[in-house]
């Protein structure tokens, strides 16, 4: 890829991660961008100044009063002259203050003068990351219009495993080529994605659920949205953070609900993708005060099938299925594919290490009428991409 003319502002802030963040503004100067690198003062205390100097031939600023400075106002010229800011790794000090409007130092006056997109690079300890302060800056963040590149799980610097890690400096390049050459194969289509399970009262305090956490609905759904798709998002129960001010959302509990979300913006849609978990059953009858512990049984009813009803009326639009498997899965999906008349089902082994629900990544396989194509373990923001490429052939 050339990007010779391209301007990436990139923000570095004080995290262990930042070391990877060599290899990303190698790359992309190497591949024609002008990259300019801003630092945090906690940031220095990791890689020095002096190295991304000499990997982005470009002066780095920290300070905001650095008596070397331009005449220009410095922090305005950047925030100008950038086509992309990325800030990787980003702390959960800089998303607060970023939420918050805080502006005391280069980066963040400089950030809160950007017109052009910024792609933030989350980095931190897992509990610090599902901790309600953060969820709240992200979703606000999102909100106003910031995109993300979500952290990878694993093994983290202080020991602890679990979601994180600093995504790895590839796919970070990646979001950025996107946003600075972005594919908007998707310009004046609709886009109908549901994402999430659904909950089924039993009484006022308990319900019958699913694992699912909707980020594999919220990827496709980011990914439409970035290709220029207006996106109709039917949402279930999903994880915090879930959100985009780009989005038409409708939120929904149950699965009836859902149901007629879905089936009333069918005539709208160009395309629409099942890749929310709606319970399959219900309680044929919720009680209506809270049942004592103790032995009880429940009598359950077959819930609506959101699928097969949407692939009786979809007529020319595209419908994408979601197959959740533990067993016969490409059997099982290609029979999914025929009863549900859909145009393509995505089908995953839910007990394999890597996919399923709550996972950052996924490993599918495509099954369409000309056959099944099993893909690599990727990211779900990337495969939200290649399941659009197909839908779009």
């Amino acid at each position: 890829m050339n990007l010779k003319g391209k301007c990436v502002m990139v923000g570095v802030t004080g995290g262990i991660a930042v070391y990877k963040v060599c290899e990303l503004v190698s790359s992309l100067r190497k591949q024609g961008a002008e990259v300019c690198v801003a630092m945090t003062e906690n940031a220095t205390k990791f890689v020095s100044p002096l190295t991304f100097e000499t990997l982005s031939a470009n002066r780095v600023v920290v300070d905001m009063f650095d008596p070397a400075r331009e005449w220009e106002v410095e922090h305005i010229s950047l925030a100008k002259k950038a086509d992309v800011c990325v800030i990787a790794p980003c702390t959960a000090d800089f998303a607060g203050k970023l939420a918050a409007g805080i502006a005391d130092d280069f980066l963040s006056t400089t950030v809160m003068a950007c017109k052009c997109p910024v792609l933030i690079a989350p980095a931190m300890n897992t509990n610090m990351l599902e901790s309600a302060a953060y969820r709240d800056n992200e979703k606000l963040l999102r909100s106003r219009g910031y995109l993300f590149v979500d952290p990878g799980s694993g093994m983290l610097a202080c020991g602890d495993k679990g979601s994180g890690r600093l995504a790895e400096p590839k796919e970070i390049e990646e979001r950025v080529i996107e946003l600075l050459f972005p594919k908007k194969d998707y310009d004046g289509k609709t886009v109908l994605v549901t994402a999430g399970g659904t909950a089924e009262p039993i009484d006022p305090v308990r319900f019958i659920c699913n694992r699912s956490s909707g980020k594999m609905g919220f990827a496709i759904a980011l990914a439409a949205a970035d290709r220029g798709a207006q996106v109709i998002f039917v949402r279930g129960r999903t994880d915090a953070g879930i959100d985009d001010a780009r989005f038409e959302t409708i939120d929904v509990s149950t699965t009836r609900e859902m149901y007629d979300a879905v089936l009333a913006n069918v005539s709208r849609s160009d395309v629409i993708i099942k890749a929310a978990a709606p319970c399959d059953y219900r309680p044929r009858a919720a009680a209506k005060q809270k049942i004592k512990s103790g032995a009880f049984s429940l009598e359950l009813e077959k819930t609506e099938d959101i699928a097969a009803a949407a692939g009786k009326i979809k007529g020319g639009r595209k419908l994408v299925v979601f197959a959740a498997e533990t067993e016969n899965l490409e059997a099982n999906a290609s029979a999914k594919l025929l009863k549900k008349n859909a145009d393509l089902v995505v089908a995953n082994d839910v007990t394999a290490e890597g996919a399923g629900f709550g996972t950052d990544t996924n490993i599918v396989t495509l099954i369409d009428r000309r056959g099944a194509e099993k893909l690599p373990i990727m990211p779900k923001r990337q495969l939200a991409d290649v399941i659009l490429d197909r839908i779009s052939d």
